[in-house]
């Protein structure tokens, strides 16, 4: 049994996708970011870096427990340990590598930036055209890259669905948002509704998506749990 300290963000729903399309047996425990409980000193011991999501694999290597934090490094745990989603040899696991750094390093940051100051730093009387520019931009940029990606495979990392895919898909599903377009990113446009359709794409995703609400710029206590270093 794993144990998934979760919240419905982009980056909590690549590890729910992840258990569903790999059928693993999991218990969620809830973390509210808007309440700070990412910075209670239990869910510390496990993600130090106070982000979820976070795991606790009982049958971990060698049978012992094992906390891991980053979801990137629990995508790759997690297809190690079930041999899925990792494509079939080694030039597809460098594939995957490749893209999911892509998604850690570019795509998350980027659209995270652009999310907070598209949508968040307002509602704190922050409105940074320079900053929204830039991020908008650069998300749009990253999505022009990916749709030539797509143009000639069916997945990010080739004719197979991957960690990757699970890595990319909750953030560019939020293209909208984003203050982005697909009229000129077909390909991307595609890809996004065969992940969506697939069952454990849609039941991860589902995972909660009541509680996940937009705070209100009167609510500065769940702004300041968001966004205020501690």
């Amino acid at each position: 049994m794993i144990d998934f300290y979760y919240w419905p963000t982009p980056n909590g729903w690549k590890i729910a996708i992840a258990l569903e399309e790999m059928n693993l047996p999991y218990t969620t425990q809830l973390v509210n970011i808007g309440k700070g409980e990412q910075f209670n000193p239990n869910f510390l011991k496990i993600s130090p870096n106070n982000r979820m999501p976070a795991i606790v694999d009982h049958d971990g290597p060698d049978g012992a427990p094992l906390a891991l934090f980053e979801s990137g490094a629990i995508l790759q745990y997690l297809a190690r340990k079930t041999g899925t989603f990792y494509g079939t040899t080694y030039r597809d696991q460098l594939a995957v590598d490749q893209w999911l750094m892509w998604q850690m390093g570019g795509l998350g940051p980027m659209a995270g930036q652009n999310h907070h100051f598209n949508k968040y730093a307002p509602l704190m009387g922050e409105d940074l055209t320079y900053a929204k520019d830039r991020y908008t931009q650069e998300t749009a940029r990253l999505y022009r890259v990916l749709n030539t990606q797509l143009e000639q495979n069916d997945y990010v990392a080739g004719d197979f669905f991957s960690i990757a895919d699970m890595a990319i898909w909750p953030w560019a599903s939020l293209w909208e948002g984003q203050k982005q377009t697909l009229e000129d990113k077909p390909h991307m446009a595609r890809w996004l509704q065969a992940c969506a359709a697939r069952r454990g794409v849609t039941a991860g995703h589902g995972l909660h998506l009541d509680l996940r609400v937009t705070p209100k710029s009167s609510d500065k206590d769940s702004l300041d749990q968001l966004f205020k270093a501690k």
